[in-house]
């Protein structure tokens, strides 16, 4: 409150990460052994890449699951792209594309049996792939709403179609891709356990839009910030009817109309 199919046999999971880890502001990237060096890949998808790539076999890796190594080599490969020196769009997808890897690492601890994993993995490999090929454009900024979740909160919901039609990934690229994760992330906690299961993710994106917005806010002047204010109001209402009130997860279409 976020890939193509994995050839990995069942397994028992040992490792258990623990909420407050991965509850944390920055959507805390798994730790690698002191001194560590990681091999960008030189294949067409870092994802494939580390399904084969040695380094998970080291020996921070030993003992965790054949899915928990390939998704920690997957979050490290987004490190690079996260950096000052790439483009708001690449620090945007790239920390998009942590977020929903670090939700299936959750789900994946858990020993989770929704299909909720599977479809933050199939969410985060297209990223990948763009991230390495360099085609990060062909990306939307605007997607919908998987079907493991739903749109609820639709006040947030409209802060952020907001922010991302002023760009506002080019002044909080990290806190605009957290935000909407968190926000598919607490639905569908919300669908299958109720409010109780929730409330942290609705609050972490309200927190980090609020960070969102208060960047765009700084970053422009007052006449952009007015049509900022004017277009969420848009947002809301449209979005309203949509809200899930029913605590009933079937995904939404958010694009179809654009």
């Amino acid at each position: 409150m976020f890939d193509s199919s994995i050839n990995a046999a069942p397994f028992k999971r040992s490792i258990c990460v623990t909420l407050s880890a991965l509850f944390s502001l920055t959507f805390m990237q798994p730790a690698l052994a002191k001194g560590e060096t990681v091999r960008m890949a030189n294949s067409t998808s870092m994802a494939e890449y580390c399904h084969d790539d040695s380094q998970t076999q080291a020996h921070s890796y030993r003992y965790q699951s054949e899915q928990q190594r390939l998704l920690n080599c997957m979050v490290t490969q987004l490190k690079p792209y996260q950096q000052k020196d790439k483009t708001a769009a690449q620090q945007y997808f790239a920390y998009k594309a942590q977020a929903w890897l670090n939700y299936a690492i959750h789900q994946d601890s858990m020993n989770s049996r929704s299909s909720a994993s599977q479809v933050a993995l199939e969410m985060a490999e297209p990223i990948l792939q763009a991230l390495d090929n360099d085609t990060v454009q062909d990306l939307g900024l605007h997607q919908d709403i998987p079907s493991t979740s739903a749109l609820m909160r639709p006040d947030l919901w409209a802060t952020l179609s907001a922010l991302k039609d002023g760009d506002g990934i080019a002044s909080a690229p990290r806190e605009m891709a957290f935000s909407e994760v968190a926000l598919i992330w607490a639905a569908t906690n919300q669908c299958a356990r109720g409010w109780r299961e929730s409330g942290m993710h609705f609050r972490m994106a309200d927190r980090w839009l609020e960070q969102a917005r208060e960047a765009y806010v700084n970053a422009n002047d007052s006449q952009t910030n007015v049509a900022l204010e004017k277009s969420i109001v848009s947002y809301h209402k449209q979005y309203s009817p949509l809200d899930a009130s029913d605590d009933t997860c079937r995904g939404q279409d958010l694009t179809s109309n654009r």
